[in-house]
Formats: structure tokens, C-alpha cells, sequence
């Protein structure tokens, strides 16, 4: 049955594929039951050489760095009692806009306000055009006075719980113990290619795509995770089962934090990148270079889509969300089949 899934959800990306609106895709669906498959098809690299996508090739998750790494160091440190999520980051960054004391609103801001994406800050800033030192633009990071707005999806509240984690357990992101399959660059493996970027004079290929990760030495809290199709099924598979988290860490990604989000995770609404067709116990996170990964908790299914729609570069239309909602549609009608 798991065979019959994964056929029938990878037919749009097959499709996206031949159209050349994507080089490669891999998707891997996991049960609850641990039983698994896996399709790839396509290119890991088109320029500056040709080279095909197999199922060992390491992809540049981007933004689902967040949720695979960021929020579950945040959520282990709040249920090892280290910090408390309704307490200011500022517990554990005193120095968050120091000269401004009184008046920086930055300094009220909670460890799950961040997670959920319920702050005024902005939804990502060019910091890599302020610098090339990693901590001196952790610095400007921590002492810049932000323009406030609406909440929005935002790249700086991670980037401040990296921070945090970075503090609290006096050691780099990077040292956090992931699984087989899941590392901060450079991946100990063939690399997925991104983007021929015009900043760096290359085509980004084992090193992370995101300027700003980049810029901040590669494992901020915000991007920067490498993982292979079997690395993001693994997390998949632990969150389905209870074996990969502990009750603590699943109540906090399964609770609404508002109509969109739970602590770190985007929740099911209409229109969302996962499909129509899941259940409202669905959680899922997307990543910029084309990634994303799906967790159906009322069907005990999951799914993770692994692209390079920004290679060779991000500006062209690739179809990305309609394929991910094609994917996911597909892959529960599949399930459902009798």
C-alpha cells in the first residue's frame, strides 16, 4: 500500500519535472507503522556540470531547519527547565538592545512568541550586507532597533532563539546531536545544488544557500540544516510514533498557538503548502530552496517533498506551492483509498 502512495503522490512532481519547471524531486512517505518509500527523479545539478539526483543526495532544507532543529533544541531546553517559554529571551540574552533598556520592546519578547511567529519583527532583513564576522553581526542582530510591524513569518525570531540556544548550552547549533542523515554544512555527502548566486560568484553546492545563514557562520536558527530523504523521514517517523519526541515536545508542535501556526510548526488552513485534503491534526513546515516536510497524526502518515526550485536561480516561477498541494492531495487520497 505505501508502494501505491508514493506513486501516486510523486506523479506531480514527475510532471513538474519533465515540464522544466523543477530540476529534481525526491519524496519519501513514512507510516506510523514504519513502513516507508521513497521516488527520486531528476537532476541534482544542471550547471556548471550535469549530475542526476539519487537518494543519497543531500538536500538544503532552509527554512525547515526551523522546525527540525531550532524548535526542538528550544522545546527540550523548556522541558529540561532551562528556560521557560513564557519568560523574555532576555533570560537568556541580557544583552538584547542593552543601550535601549527602557524603552526596546525587543526585550519583552518570549521564547514562544518567537516560536510562533506572534512578534512585530520583520519577516527577514539583508544582514549579510552589513558584515562578514559572524559574531560581530550577531551583535548587530541583538543591538539593531528593528521597524515594527504586524506579525509575520519571520526569520530574525529564529535567528534570536539561535542565539539563545547558543548561550544557554555554550556551544554552536551545530554541536546539537542529530541523527544519521541530518547535519549543518557542509553535509558529509553528495550535495543538492541550489543557486547560481550572484553575491557569492557561484553556484551554491554543499554550502548553504541563505545569505544571512551564511553570513552567520552557517548554523543560525533560522537555516543552515543539510538532510537526506532517509534523515527527514527518521524525524518523521519519531514524531509519529512518540519515539523521535517526548509528550512535552509533542503537545507544544500539536497545540494552535494561533489560527496559522503552533509553537514553531504551520498548522492545516485552507490554502496551505500541505493540501486540502489532511487532516486538521496536520503539522508541516516549508523551506525557500524548495523543501518541505508534512505530519498527519489523525492518519499516522507523513511526507517530505525535496526540490531545487531555485536552482539555477530563484527567479522564475516554478509552480512550487501547486506542486506541494498536488503532492500532499495525492498522497492522503492515496492512503485513503480503500
Amino acid at each position: 500500500m505505501i508502494e501505491n502512495v508514493v506513486e501516486e503522490a510523486f506523479a506531480p512532481a514527475v510532471e513538474a519535472i519533465a515540464a522544466g519547471r523543477i530540476p529534481g524531486a525526491t519524496l519519501g512517505i513514512v507510516a506510523a507503522d514504519g513502513r516507508r518509500a521513497v521516488r527520486v527523479a531528476g537532476m541534482a545539478a544542471l550547471v556548471p556540470e550535469p549530475e542526476a539526483l539519487t537518494e543519497s543526495h543531500w538536500f538544503d532544507l532552509a527554512s525547515v531547519s526551523k522546525v527540525i532543529a531550532t524548535t526542538t533544541m528550544i522545546l527540550t531546553l523548556a522541558e529540561e527547565g532551562r528556560i521557560d517559554l513564557d519568560r523574555p529571551l532576555t533570560d537568556a540574552i541580557p544583552d538584547l538592545r542593552q543601550y535601549d533598556v527602557a524603552n526596546a520592546a525587543e526585550r519583552t519578547l518570549t521564547f514562544r512568541d518567537c516560536l510562533a511567529h506572534r512578534t512585530f519583527l520583520p519577516a527577514v532583513e539583508p544582514i549579510y550586507t552589513y558584515g562578514d564576522d559572524p559574531e560581530r553581526l550577531r551583535a548587530f542582530v541583538l543591538q539593531r532597533e528593528w521597524r515594527h510591524g504586524p506579525p509575520v513569518y519571520s526569520d530574525i525570531n529564529f535567528i534570536l532563539l539561535g542565539i539563545a540556544i547558543e548561550r544557554i548550552t555554550g556551544a554552536p547549533l551545530s554541536a546539537w546531536p542529530f541523527g544519521a542523515g541530518l547535519s549543518f554544512g557542509p553535509p558529509p555527502g553528495p550535495a543538492v545544488a541550489t543557486e547560481a548566486c550572484s553575491w557569492r560568484g557561484r553556484v551554491m553546492k554543499g554550502e548553504v544557500h541563505d545569505e544571512n545563514a551564511w553570513a552567520l557562520g552557517g548554523a543560525p536558527g533560522h537555516a543552515g540544516l543539510f538532510g537526506t530523504v532517509a534523515g527527514v523521514l527518521d524525524v518523521a517517523a519519531g514524531l509519529l510514533d512518540g519515539t523521535g519526541a517526548s509528550s512535552f515536545v509533542l503537545k507544544a508542535i500539536r497545540t494552535p498557538a494561533h489560527e496559522r501556526r503552533t509553537c514553531g510548526w504551520e498548522r492545516r488552513f485552507d490554502g496551505w503548502h500541505g493540501g486540502d485534503a489532511c487532516s486538521d491534526e496536520t503539522i508541516g513546515h516549508t523551506g525557500f530552496t524548495g523543501t518541505g516536510l508534512w505530519v498527519d497524526f489523525e492518519r499516522g502518515l507523513a511526507w517530505t517533498l525535496l526540490t531545487n526550485r531555485v536552482h539555477p536561480t530563484r527567479h522564475r516561477e516554478t509552480g512550487i506551492l501547486e506542486l506541494r498541494r498536488a503532492t500532499g492531495d495525492a498522497a492522503v487520497a492515496a492512503w485513503d483509498a480503500p
